[in-house]
């Protein structure tokens, strides 16, 4: 799993890191809510573990920013203030697990496993943005009860898309998560386009609703108009 850690601590940072990566996770690191805030738009996390208690921006206004942009990664509060109150705001806010200070890196762990099975269970089933229903079991998409004729490379921009639907896509992180590119470049860019192109005139053409949406000097958006 792909996990960004949202703690100013630097040593219990470099802890849950260095035991995080030993299970085989790639860990990124923030010290700050203002540096996770900006981690978590511009790179594709499978995870968010976040210190509640910061100086400046907490963990808990982090996350909520987050939500508000349609941000649906899953997020685990780290915090010293663990009382039934403080969990109920904290999963209240949008948080999936709330796990209180001192703890045992074993149960990290196992709550980390937990929310990589809840992932994988949710990712089985159908995506859904309005009229346009996507099977991953199939490999299908209708949309209006009309199915879309996509080749492999379409189906899976649109898998992504729609799993992070509401969301700004970046043309870079397309070149990792679909093309499975560690850099972006110029010709990638380009091949993008195109494909993006070919995808609308599929998907949205034929109808008078627009889901696929270009931000520009940004990236690529699906959503209800």
């Amino acid at each position: 799993m792909q996990i960004l850690v949202l703690e100013d601590e630097s040593r219990l940072a470099a802890a849950v890191q260095q035991g995080l990566e030993t299970e085989g996770h790639a860990v990124t690191t923030a010290a700050s809510g203002e540096e996770a805030f900006y981690l978590a738009q511009t790179r594709p996390f499978d995870l968010l573990i976040f210190d509640v208690m910061l100086p400046g921006r907490s963990g808990i206004e982090v996350m909520t920013d987050l939500r508000r942009l349609g941000l649906r990664t899953p997020v685990l509060l780290l915090t010293a203030r663990d009382t039934i109150q403080d969990r109920v705001q904290g999963l209240d806010a949008g948080a999936d697990d709330y796990l209180g200070k001192p703890f045992a890196f074993d149960e990290l762990s196992a709550r980390v496993r937990a929310l990589a099975r809840r992932g994988r269970t949710e990712a089985s089933g159908p995506l859904k943005v309005g009229e346009l229903e996507v099977d991953r079991t199939r490999q299908s998409a209708v949309r209006a009860g009309q199915p879309l004729e996509l080749t492999a490379r379409e189906f899976d921009l649109l898998e992504y898309l729609m799993l992070h639907a509401g969301e700004v896509v970046s043309r870079e992180r397309l070149a990792r998560q679909v093309w499975k590119e560690p850099a972006r470049f110029t010709a990638l860019d380009n091949l993008i386009d195109v494909q993006i192109g070919r995808l609308r005139r599929k998907l949205d053409d034929p109808f008078p609703q627009k889901l696929l949406h270009t931000i520009r000097g940004v990236g690529f958006m699906l959503r209800r108009e």
